[in-house]
């Protein structure tokens, strides 16, 4: 494929628009500028890789780590979003500044090492120190998807391509270390080492296939990479930026919208410590251990099976990421009234209450592209991204101390707190889709402005210094500096 060159602007010769430096636009700017493409939205990301995440912790309670070193998973959960709260900020700055695929590879990396050395834990020191190092290095797990995602795909396709949370994988892993039996190395042990080889191996695919940015994706030939980044234009957000802006700071800051995404991820999150006590659950109506671990591959498979639905409708339901968001938590709800409303003894309908609880999870993933969408400028997505996640750390944090030993077996008043962020989060969906609505509409009422162009300094292949036309889509700008800029509903 070819691209099309248009003719530079020497500098000796004079042109009516702006000139501006290099940092202040976005990096794909000196690639794409005077060219133009397009690329077929499958060509523009060839890798798709899942990894083992924190799900292990509540696996590995079925297999015995309680009993084991004679803690909670609760105190262990707790303690992992704690250090991703803390280190969030900081890892969002090092994926502004360094590349990152690499910051990201070097982080599983770490993660699969802290993941091994659980299984030599026997006491609550040893366990910190893992669990603190896990949640460091998952601070810049999500964050760096967000970004990547946004630098490949459009708007309509981000919503289609956020990624899938499965336990499934988790569950076959536990299942099958339930069948080894060794002395002195328990089966827990054994579950920790084999998914720490698995993020191993997966780091160092990582580091070699993942891409950094399309202006440099070593999958994509010179010509290809242009189209990538053409492609993306209808964004308005642009690729990267290396340098930290202030104002995009202070904007993301002030930003209404960025503390509502934020209210949202802090009130759908604090169910997620469903996550670590779903085995514990399962296991409370009388299964065996085997039997638990098949079980809890349900809730990998209705995740999977939702997301899909849902991000599906979201994508073809023009303006409706809101109302789908907020319709998944329903189904959501009528799985907590029958966890807490049928009788103990019916074990099949407790069960499909507690599967259909995590129907909502669809909630969030749409969130997250939808945060993606709305969100302009690298240094103010980057803050945006760090708030929002920052916020999903609280939530997480706080959700493990709930389940406390006095409201078992039936866990009334966690449920009861689990339904009422339920009924706050589409809310807040539907509120944050009322606003950016409103904001649209403005924008729409405002006289269109003369149109600037934006020029920068190129180098030719035989030396010459040529100014060279600048699309305003990589001017880096913000969502509120852009006033053609239209927010997706």
């Amino acid at each position: 494929m070819s691209s099309e060159t248009t003719s530079g602007i020497t500098k000796e010769e004079r042109h009516n628009g702006v000139s501006v430096s290099t940092k202040e636009v976005d990096t794909a700017a000196q690639l794409a500028a005077g060219l133009s493409g397009t690329l077929d939205p499958e060509e523009a990301l060839r890798i798709r890789v899942q990894f083992m995440d924190k799900t292990t912790l509540g696996s590995s309670a079925v297999l015995g780590i309680e009993t084991a070193t004679n803690l909670s998973v609760n105190q262990l959960g707790t303690i992992f979003y704690l250090s991703y709260l803390l280190f969030e900020y900081p890892q969002n700055l090092a994926l502004q500044r360094l590349p990152v695929g690499k910051w990201m590879s070097a982080n599983i990396f770490v993660w699969a090492i802290a993941l091994s050395c659980t299984a030599a834990c026997k006491n609550f020191t040893g366990l910190f120190i893992v669990r603190f190092v896990l949640g460091m290095c998952e601070g810049s797990i999500t964050a760096g998807f967000l970004i990547v995602s946004a630098m490949f795909y459009t708007r309509k396709e981000q919503t289609l391509r956020v990624g899938y949370w499965s336990q499934v994988i988790s569950g076959l892993l536990a299942f099958g270390s339930l069948h080894i039996q060794t002395s002195g190395f328990e089966p827990w042990q054994w579950f920790m080492i084999i998914t720490g080889i698995i993020t191993l191996i997966l780091a160092v695919f990582y580091w070699f296939l993942f891409p950094d940015s399309p202006t440099t994706a070593w999958f994509l030939t010179p010509d290809e990479r242009v189209k990538a980044v053409q492609r993306i234009k209808e964004n308005q957000t642009g690729v990267e930026n290396k340098h930290f802006k202030k104002e995009q700071f202070v904007e993301a800051i002030r930003d209404p919208k960025t503390w509502l995404f934020a209210a949202f991820a802090a009130f759908d999150n604090v169910s997620n410590s469903l996550t670590n006590q779903q085995s514990l659950l399962v296991a409370s109506l009388g299964f065996t251990f085997f039997q638990t671990t098949l079980l809890t591959m349900v809730p990998g498979v209705v995740e999977i099976l939702t997301i899909y639905s849902g991000v599906t409708l979201a994508a073809r339901l023009k303006n409706g990421r809101a109302y789908v968001g907020a319709i998944y938590f329903v189904p959501a709800l009528v799985g907590i009234a029958l966890v807490n409303l049928l009788p103990w003894s019916d074990t099949a309908g407790l069960l499909v209450g507690q599967f259909m609880t995590g129907i909502c999870t669809t909630g969030f993933v749409l969130a997250l592209s939808w945060l993606g969408n709305v969100t302009a400028g690298h240094t103010k997505r980057v803050v945006t991204n760090a708030i929002i996640l920052s916020a999903y750390c609280i939530g997480n944090a706080v959700g493990p101390i709930m389940w406390k030993a006095q409201y078992k077996p039936r866990n009334h008043v966690p449920w009861a707190v689990i339904a009422v962020c339920y009924c706050v989060c589409p809310v807040i969906l539907l509120v944050i889709r009322a606003l950016l609505n409103r904001e649209n509409r403005r924008r729409d009422s405002e006289p269109s402005n003369e149109v600037e162009e934006y020029f920068i300094e190129k180098v030719t292949e035989d030396g010459k210094r040529i100014e060279v036309k600048v699309d305003k889509e990589f001017m880096d700008l913000t969502d509120r500096q852009n006033r053609d800029f239209r927010y997706v509903l």
